[in-house]
């Protein structure tokens, strides 16, 4: 099982570098991805449809502003989806991160702080340990020693 990271700029990618580092600590496989909500809709619903027979077990997007990525991926698979809130625009992330906590019934997205790659890839990794003794033993081991 590998983990989709996906984020709506090359922009973002800076931002987003936390949930590779993170998932790279755990051995969990990973494939990053730039697809925009709004300038590739074709693509990224291809590929969010795709997903679960493409091997992943979960989705984490990161968007700004508007912040539509994680909800059009949500909306097209029933793997979990987390959205990763990026600062930037008018309000800094603020508005990034109601949009993407603001999903209708039905269509979760979980979501973490704005910029908080890391913590959507831990929050991956928990997901996908609850069937893998191996993994589960080393979200063990990261929070033994702080969950730094």
């Amino acid at each position: 099982m590998k983990v989709a990271i996906l984020m709506g700029s090359l922009n973002d990618a800076p931002k987003m570098e936390a949930a590779a580092e993170m998932l790279d600590r755990f051995g969990v496989g990973h494939v990053t991805e730039v697809m925009s909500a709004h300038r590739t809709p074709a693509a990224v619903a291809e590929f969010a449809s795709g997903a679960r027979d493409a091997g992943f077990a979960a989705v984490i997007c990161g968007a700004g502003m508007a912040a539509h990525l994680a909800g059009v991926v949500a909306a097209h698979t029933t793997l979990p989806v987390i959205g990763v809130p990026l600062s930037g625009g008018l309000a800094d992330g603020l508005d990034a991160l109601l949009s993407t906590v603001q999903m209708p019934k039905g269509i979760p997205v979980a979501t973490v702080a704005v910029n908080g790659a890391a913590n959507a890839a831990v929050l991956a990794t928990e997901i996908m340990a609850v069937n893998d003794e191996q993994l589960a033993a080393r979200l063990a081991e990261f929070r033994a020693a702080g969950a730094r």
